[in-house]
C-alpha cells in the first residue's frame, strides 16, 4: 500500500521491537555484534557500517524522499563530503554562485587543491547550467531554494540538462524538506539534507542524508560512507527519528508562520528588500508554485540604510528570535550571513549575489505569529 507523506513520517522505516513489543525503535548502544560463525549475522556487523536504529532512520528518510536508498551522516558537511568523493582530478562541478557557506568551503577549499573544477552560475537559469558543462563536467549541485538569497532553480529543467550531457544530479533539498519538495521525482540522481534543520527540527541534532534511487551508486557511495566514516551515532539517529513524526505539522506550521512574517515585513518602512517566493513579484515565484507544496519558513530581509554597526544592534535586539546559526527548528532564529553562515564566502562574492552586510536571514519558528511580529516591530523601532 503506498502511503501518504503523514503516515510514512511516523511509520516507514519502523517496526515494532521484535523482543519486546516497544513500539519506538530501540536505541541501538552497540559498536558490535555477535555472529554465529565468521560472516554469518543479522545484517550488523560493526556500527560504524551500520547500526539498526540508524538503519530504520534512513529506510524512513528513503521514503519520504520516495527513493529506494538512504544514507545517515554525522553532519550535511559529511554528506556533501562523501559525494565529491566519487570524482577524480580534472573532474568539473557546476554549481549555484549563492549557495551555502559550507559547501562554498569545502568545494573551494578541499576539493579545489586536488584538482576538481567548480564552475559556479545563476542556477535560476537554466540554460547558465546548460552553458557551464564541458565535456569534464561530472557533477551538477544545486540548492533550491538557494542559501539565503532564496532564488529558486528549475529542478526538472536541470535534471534534462543532466541527462542530456550524463551527469550526475544531487539537489540539496534542506531549505525545502522531503515535506514540500522531492527533486527525485523531477529527476534529481542524489538529494542531500542537512538534517539538522527541519528534518530533526528541533536544535538538539546535528546530522546529514543522501537518499537516492540507484542500487550502484548506493553502493559507491555506501563504501566511501562506511569506509570515511561519517556516521552519526545511535541516539542521534533516534532523536532524528522522533522530529521526522512531526515534520509535516511543523512544515505545515513554519509555512503558516513565515507567510504572516513576510506579509508584515514587506510592507515595513524598514525593510529595502526581502527575499521570500511566496510572493508573486519574487523572480522564481512559478517556479516555486510548480515544484513545491507551499513556500517555506525562511525569509531574508535587507535593512534600509543600515551599515554594519546598526545591522548588528538590530540583530541583537530580538527578545522571541534568537541571535544564532542554523535553521529549521521549532524556535525562530535570525543570522547575519555576510559573519555567520556565510562568513567563509569572501566579500565580492558574497556581495554580487546579494548577501550585503546588511541582509539578516530569519528562520520563522513554530511560535504564535503575533509575537513573531511584535518581536520584529520592538526590534525594529
Amino acid at each position: 500500500m503506498a502511503y501518504k507523506f503523514a503516515t510514512k513520517a511516523i511509520h516507514a522505516g519502523q517496526h515494532a521491537d521484535p523482543g519486546t513489543g516497544a513500539v519506538m525503535i530501540p536505541i541501538y548502544q552497540t559498536s558490535t555484534y555477535k555472529q554465529d560463525s565468521p560472516g554469518d549475522h543479522k545484517g550488523f556487523e560493526y556500527s560504524r557500517g551500520t547500526n539498526p536504529t540508524r538503519k530504520a532512520l534512513e529506510d524512513c528518510l528513503a521514503a519520504l524522499e520516495n527513493g529506494q536508498f538512504g544514507l545517515a551522516f554525522s553532519s550535511g558537511m559529511a554528506a556533501t563530503d562523501c559525494v565529491l568523493r566519487l570524482l577524480k582530478p580534472g573532474d568539473e562541478v557546476v554549481t549555484g554562485e549563492d549557495l551555502y557557506g559550507g559547501s562554498y568551503r569545502i568545494f573551494t577549499k578541499v576539493y579545489e587543491r586536488y584538482g576538481i573544477k567548480f564552475v559556479f552560475v545563476n542556477t535560476s537559469d537554466s540554460e547558465a547550467v546548460r552553458r557551464g558543462i564541458t565535456e569534464k563536467t561530472k557533477l551538477i549541485w544545486i540548492e533550491t531554494p538557494t542559501n539565503p538569497t532564496l532564488k529558486l532553480a528549475d529542478i526538472a529543467e536541470i535534471g534534462k540538462i543532466a541527462k542530456e550531457n550524463n551527469v550526475l544530479y544531487v539537489v540539496d533539498n534542506t531549505f525545502a524538506s522531503p515535506y514540500l519538495q522531492n527533486p527525485l521525482d523531477l529527476g534529481a540522481d542524489i538529494v542531500m539534507h542537512s538534517a539538522t534543520k527541519y528534518i530533526n527540527g528541533h536544535s538538539d541534532v546535528v546530522m546529514g542524508a543522501l537518499v537516492l534511487k540507484s542500487e550502484d551508486l548506493y553502493k559507491q557511495l555506501f563504501f566511501f560512507y562506511n569506509t570515511v566514516g561519517g556516521t552519526p551515532g545511535p541516539q542521534d539517529s533516534f532523536l532524528a527519528l522522533r522530529g521526522i513524526k512531526t515534520l509535516h505539522l511543523r512544515m505545515q506550521a513554519h509555512c503558516e508562520n513565515g507567510r504572516k512574517v513576510a506579509e508584515f515585513l514587506k510592507r515595513h518602512p524598514k525593510i529595502a528588500g526581502i527575499y521570500w517566493p511566496g510572493f508573486e513579484d519574487h523572480p522564481g515565484h512559478d517556479i516555486a508554485k510548480k515544484q513545491m507544496k507551499d513556500f517555506g519558513g525562511v525569509i531574508s530581509i535587507v535593512l534600509k540604510g543600515a551599515d554594519l554597526q546598526e545591522t548588528f544592534r538590530i540583530a541583537s535586539s530580538f527578545k522571541v528570535f534568537t541571535l544564532a546559526e542554523s535553521l529549521g527548528g521549532v524556535e525562530s532564529l535570525i543570522n547575519h550571513p555576510a559573519t555567520m553562515s556565510h562568513g567563509s564566502v569572501p566579500q565580492e562574492a558574497r556581495e554580487k549575489v546579494g548577501i550585503v552586510d546588511n541582509l539578516l536571514r530569519l528562520s520563522v519558528g513554530i511560535e504564535d505569529a503575533e509575537d513573531l511580529i511584535e518581536d520584529l516591530k520592538q526590534a525594529l523601532s
